[in-house]
């Protein structure tokens, strides 16, 4: 009931119905008894009165006390509580309110304390990924400084070890900066459109001279049409072919590493799979390995290099092309990654 409508009952109960009542009473009962109508009418309205403060107040104040309980609570940082709405007046609606509040805040709290352990972890894995190259550089650089590389050779090859080693330091601060920009949509995306069987077929033909360079099998079929287009930004989608492809190489454990790339035409959209005959992701660990900073033993163990980022930011630039990415994969044999965008489609002018 609506406080309005409360105040309402409380005005008629108070001046409408005891005037009623008294002048019932005046015109039934004889004149001389109208001193003692009169106190009878004085004290059905302090009677009434009474009973009618006492019900408005008690509908206020016990809501107030839960208010003022979870204000307490939540100045002390305790939001594991909740506010019931006993009433569907004002003061119900105020509860209501309160009580989505605490929600929201409780909701933005746990966001908080996630975010810290990502940031945590992140500031862990960075710490991690560098200290093993800089471990290496350093070693390497001692040997030079001690005279142990004494040979052109050995010289040769100390260097080599030390440009390597930057490089991947380099690469993983470029991953980083990139994670960044990406989590905070600071990346200027260059979308055009462009054939999507000419597009791919380039970015094959730079992965089959990377690959065969390094020993690497590699297969690839495009069975898209000449006259489909798609509307992407060639070079964040090419980033994220070879981050897949980067990820693959590094959990491969067979004496020959095979890779294989295939573009399929699935209605609206434009399938694109990548896969290889690695070790494997475990299916308990499958759902999460697009999730930031997420590592198993079976797909993206530090030891390996990376700062578990790489698949994160694969998604994201998936999703920021108005796609979907998601993985197969069988123990022992291989993982198959897959992600589709949509085909650009022209939408006819009525003349």
């Amino acid at each position: 009931m609506k406080l309005r409508t409360k105040l309402l009952i409380v005005f008629i109960s108070v001046m409408i119905l005891p005037t009623i009542f008294t002048s019932v009473a005046m015109h039934t009962f004889a004149p001389e008894r109208v001193n003692e109508i009169q106190q009878m009418y004085l004290m059905v309205v302090f009677l009434t009165t009474g009973l009618l403060i006492y019900w408005i107040y008690r509908g206020i104040s016990v809501p107030l006390a839960k208010l003022q309980k979870a204000a307490r609570n939540i100045r002390e940082g305790n939001l594991d509580f909740e506010i019931q709405q006993d009433s569907d007046d004002e003061i119900g609606q105020l509860c209501q309110d309160f009580e989505e509040m605490r929600l929201r805040l409780k909701a933005n709290a746990e966001e908080k304390v996630a975010f810290d352990r990502e940031n945590k972890e992140l500031i862990s894995n960075i710490s991690h990924d560098l200290k093993t190259p800089i471990t290496a550089i350093k070693g390497y650089v001692e040997g030079i400084m001690d005279g142990v590389a004494d040979t052109p050779e050995k010289m040769d090859r100390y260097i080599k070890t030390i440009y390597n080693k930057a490089n991947e330091m380099d690469l993983l601060i470029n991953e980083l900066t990139l994670y960044s920009k990406i989590d905070t949509n600071r990346i200027p995306y260059n979308f055009t459109t462009i054939s999507a069987k000419g597009y791919f077929e380039d970015c094959a033909e730079d992965l089959r001279m990377e690959l065969e360079a390094k020993g690497v099998e590699f297969s690839y079929r495009n069975w898209m049409e000449e006259d489909c287009k798609v509307i992407v930004d060639p070079e964040q989608l090419r980033r994220v072919i070879n981050n897949i492809v980067s990820n693959s190489l590094k959990y491969v454990d067979k004496p020959q590493t095979r890779i294989t790339m295939e573009v399929k035409d699935v209605g609206d959209f434009v399938q694109v799979e990548l896969g290889d005959n690695g070790k494997g992701i475990a299916a308990k660990d499958l759902p999460y390995i697009f999730d930031r900073f997420y590592r198993t033993d079976a797909s993206r163990n530090s030891s390996k290099g990376g700062s578990g980022i790489g698949l994160s930011i694969v998604k994201k630039i998936v999703e920021e092309h108005g796609g979907n990415i998601w993985a197969t994969s069988e123990e022992g044999t291989g993982t198959t990654m897959y992600f589709v965008i949509r085909k650009y489609q022209e939408v006819p002018i009525d003349e």
